[in-house]
């Protein structure tokens, strides 16, 4: 049974199966945002809009709320991304359709310049490309809009959805919109630190310039989790006492080194640290296999006892 238990973990690995921390609650909100924004789109042109523009809304837009709603303090969620992406991508589609028309490679070419476009202007936002691409084969009725296809419906789309957005976004506890006004809130001073080794801001910029590569989270963002984890982290230095049958224990590592083990068997009554302990690995690196070690080294491995609660696993303390 191990073999496929540990073939589906690495293939779930593979295509980028994550564990969703969010509880149902977080879910619905998001939902609901996303509901009401759209909803409010097509009414308003309904009843406010006349001519071809009035029966468009753009296929990206549905895209866009759901950035907006179910990560709204994300790097491609943020008024600029959003907002510039659409109207640089619909002005790109429009130009393109307009200098080549009926050509097989319009569409790529417009999705193409409105990808450069995004990123030497610091507006990535996914849907984007999909707008440049509606303003190239949406057919008649968008070919004979030409550029007010940008005004309307791109514009009138994307101001009464970012509107939505903010009002909702900041109703919610626990939100805010744009994600700057999360760093804004009044909370304590940050206590002096006394580690020997402090990330610094400068060493995350450097970081991220190394990588390469677009990451869809502030900088800011980032150093704040890492902060907060770094104190959760500090609450708890002791070894687990006593190591349990049938418990389980994370070695508090981070990537590649973290890993959970569960105790299947081991002496009644310890009496020798060195008395063997056989374990399953329920997490991490060679997942589902099972191995012996001395119970003092077992203990010395062990940071904390955990449980699976939700989908994720969580210090016995917490649960």
């Amino acid at each position: 049974m191990k073999f496929p238990r540990q073939l589906l973990h690495e293939l779930a690995a593979f295509i980028g199966i994550e564990h969703n921390s969010t509880n149902h609650v977080e879910k619905f909100v998001a939902s609901s945002g996303a509901l009401i924004s759209l909803l409010m789109v097509s009414l308003v042109a309904t009843f406010f809009i006349s001519g071809p523009a009035a029966s468009l809304m753009i296929a990206s837009m549905g895209a866009s709320v759901v950035l907006l709603f179910v990560v709204p303090h994300g790097a491609l969620s943020q008024p600029w991304p959003v907002i510039i992406s659409h109207l640089l991508s619909a002005v790109i589609g429009v130009s393109c359709r307009l200098l080549f028309p009926e050509h097989v490679w319009t569409p790529a070419l417009a999705v193409c310049l409105a990808i450069v476009a995004m990123q030497y202007l610091r507006c990535v936002h996914p849907p984007g490309g999909a707008t440049a691409l509606t303003a190239t084969i949406g057919g008649p009725e968008v070919e004979a809009l030409g550029y007010w296809f940008v005004v309307s419906p791109v514009l009138f789309n994307v101001t009464l959805i970012m509107v939505i957005a903010f009002v909702f976004n900041n109703l919610v506890p626990g939100r805010r919109y744009p994600a700057h006004l999360m760093r804004l809130k009044p909370g304590a001073a940050p206590a002096a630190t006394t580690r020997q080794l402090q990330i610094t801001q400068e060493d995350f910029e450097a970081a991220m310039q190394q990588m390469n590569t677009f990451i869809d989270v502030t900088t800011d963002d980032l150093i704040e989790l890492v902060e907060l984890a770094t104190k959760h982290s500090e609450e708890q230095h002791a070894h687990p006492e006593n190591i349990k049958l049938q418990h389980c224990y994370s070695n508090g590592r981070l990537g590649r080194l973290w890993s959970v083990r569960q105790v299947i068997d081991q002496a009644v009554g310890i009496k020798n640290r060195r008395d063997k302990v056989i374990y399953k690995i329920l997490a991490g690196d060679n997942i589902y296999t099972t191995a012996v070690c001395e119970y003092e080294e077992f203990r010395q491995w062990a940071r904390f006892e955990v449980v699976s609660q939700n989908g994720r696993w969580v210090r016995i303390s917490e649960a």
